[in-house]
């Protein structure tokens, strides 16, 4: 008998329930907003525990120590308000949500609000932004040549990549080493086989 997907999310991650408490009334404002404005494809919000909670919290085992993180493109909030509500109880987290449309901003500002989250929401282009991370992150943004562009900054500063990408990472992987000069690892999505998750470090533009 398989679990319910909350159930399900709770056994993936450990989900505390003042957590599952927030990533529940998080879904309710994304279905209320997403009727009116386009944040994800309707047809992913029934599947939100699996394509979006969990998609989004597995990666904090791949940097469990790490506290401080940017999502570049945040858009819906995936992964960076997940990451938020998932560290909310941990001293020194903070999450930065970066997105250059404004209706989006104020979307995840109203979240952030909502949920007492320790994120802060930033309205303009990832790649002008002087923040220091530990992580730099990205779901859904662009191919990796120019996701990379965009993390530069953050990477300058110390920061390293995991990045959420589809089936073509290692093809996006191959044309940005054409530009860029990095060291990467690819592995599977514990939330669908289908995607790759690509850890960066090392970053710098090709001579």
């Amino acid at each position: 008998m398989s679990l319910d997907p909350v159930a399900a999310f709770r056994a993936h991650t450990g989900a505390s329930a003042t957590q599952i408490a927030d990533l529940t009334v998080f879904l309710a404002m994304l279905t209320e907003a997403n009727a009116v404005m386009n944040l994800v494809g309707p047809d992913s919000i029934p599947d939100f525990w699996n394509r979006h909670a969990w998609d989004s919290a597995q990666l904090l085992a791949l940097a469990p120590e790490a506290l401080t993180w940017a999502d570049l493109g945040a858009g819906a909030g995936f992964p960076g308000v997940v990451l938020a509500i998932m560290l909310k109880d941990r001293p020194e987290a903070h999450v930065w949500l970066i997105d250059s449309l404004g209706k989006r901003c104020r979307f995840l500002q109203q979240v952030v609000d909502a949920l007492d989250l320790p994120a802060t929401v930033i309205n303009g282009r990832a790649e002008e932004q002087d923040v220091e991370v530990e992580i730099v992150t990205a779901r859904a943004v662009a191919p990796m040549e120019k996701l990379l562009a965009y993390a530069q900054p953050y990477f300058q500063h110390g920061a390293q990549g995991l990045f959420l990408k589809g089936e073509k990472a290692e093809a996006e992987l191959k044309e940005a080493a054409k530009v860029w000069q990095f060291k990467s690892d690819l592995s599977v999505s514990r939330s669908d086989p289908r995607g790759r998750i690509v850890s960066v470090r090392s970053l710098r533009r090709v001579r």
